[in-house]
């Protein structure tokens, strides 16, 4: 996360680069970021663009000892999608709907390319939503009696302990309701179902899921999850290459790739263009390919050129990018609708 007030000291990789007097493609290579001892950076787990504080990086290089970040939470940090999903109590596919809500949407914050959402608006929106009044499915009275943000890391080790765990027992241990305890369960076997394909690709999802000790009947949604999740591990990968191609192009003023938005099935990113582009973005959807757009995201794609609205063209792409993903991501299972 960033903390509050720290904006101003985000720094991204080209910028570590540029200070060291590296190409982007060359201090990527040598990634002096990975060493031992180099400050931590301040996105998530996992995120797809690291990003550094400025003053832990310059206390570094200087031989200096670095200095701590403020470690109290506040209104005022900006989250980035991993966090702000687990402040929301929300699985991390879930959280491209919930972001697009205008309580949330109007308060997006980009900062390197990256979207954050400040803490205090996700924690007011979250507040909201578990004070209205029971309308449906959900029993009166039935709150979670533990913090959503909390929810994963405590129902991890419950998990750990016993692989077949029943949604029935994490809600008798945790005191939640029993649809949060099974969405829990469901987006930690994807996770680890994802990992253990991704080191044994020779594995089948049923087969990892057994290795792990799931049974077959609780794993049907999360062999489903797991199989869209490496899709966008590997369309991830196929996207930070074309990304750096059009940034090496001068097509776009960011160096790293936008996060891969799920929609059930289906894959799909924008690639923001410099503002005197035209287009304003490069869109691209699994199994579609890339399209232009006026916008940063449509619903639908452009209508079909005809005579009277002809579609705008796109943008010459540098030589060296790919038009089409890696054979590893158009062979990866597709997961059935469902």
């Amino acid at each position: 996360m960033i903390r509050a007030g720290r904006v101003d000291k985000v720094r991204t990789l080209a910028d570590l680069a540029a200070q060291q007097g590296l190409s982007l493609g060359r201090y990527q290579v040598v990634k002096p970021y990975a060493e031992e001892g180099f400050p931590a950076p301040v996105s998530s787990d996992g995120a797809r663009t690291l990003l550094f504080d400025a003053d832990q990086v310059d206390a570094h290089l200087a031989g200096a000892a670095v200095p701590e970040l403020p470690s109290t939470d506040s209104d005022e940090d900006l989250l980035d999608r991993s966090e702000a999903a687990a402040e929301l109590g929300s699985a991390l596919t879930g959280w491209s709907a919930y972001k697009k809500r205008p309580a949330l949407a109007d308060h997006t914050v980009v900062v390197a390319g990256v979207e954050h959402w400040p803490r205090g608006i996700i924690r007011a929106y979250r507040d909201a939503r578990t004070s209205r009044p029971a309308t449906g499915g959900r029993p009166r009275n039935a709150g979670d009696q533990i913090p959503r943000d909390q929810l994963l890391s405590l129902t991890a080790p419950l998990l750990d302990a016993d692989p077949a765990i029943t949604a029935a027992r994490v809600t008798e241990t945790l005191g939640v309701h029993r649809d949060t305890a099974q969405r829990a369960l469901t987006h930690l076997r994807a996770g680890r179902i994802a990992d253990r394909l991704a080191t044994d690709p020779n594995l089948t999802p049923h087969q990892a899921a057994a290795e792990l000790g799931y049974p077959t009947g609780q794993v049907r949604t999360a062999v489903h999850q797991a199989l869209t999740e490496l899709r966008a591990r590997a369309a991830g990968a196929y996207l930070a290459t074309v990304t750096a191609a059009l940034n090496e192009a001068g097509l776009t003023a960011t160096p790293t790739a936008p996060d891969v938005e799920q929609n059930r099935d289906t894959l799909r990113t924008a690639v923001l263009l410099t503002p005197e582009a035209t287009p304003a973005a490069l869109v691209w959807e699994d199994g579609e390919g890339w399209r232009t757009a006026t916008r940063r995201l449509t619903r639908t794609p452009p209508p079909e050129a005809t005579p009277s609205s002809p579609t705008a063209p796109n943008p010459a792409p540098p030589t060296s990018w790919p038009l089409s993903p890696p054979d590893t991501l158009s062979q990866a299972p597709k997961a059935p609708l469902k």
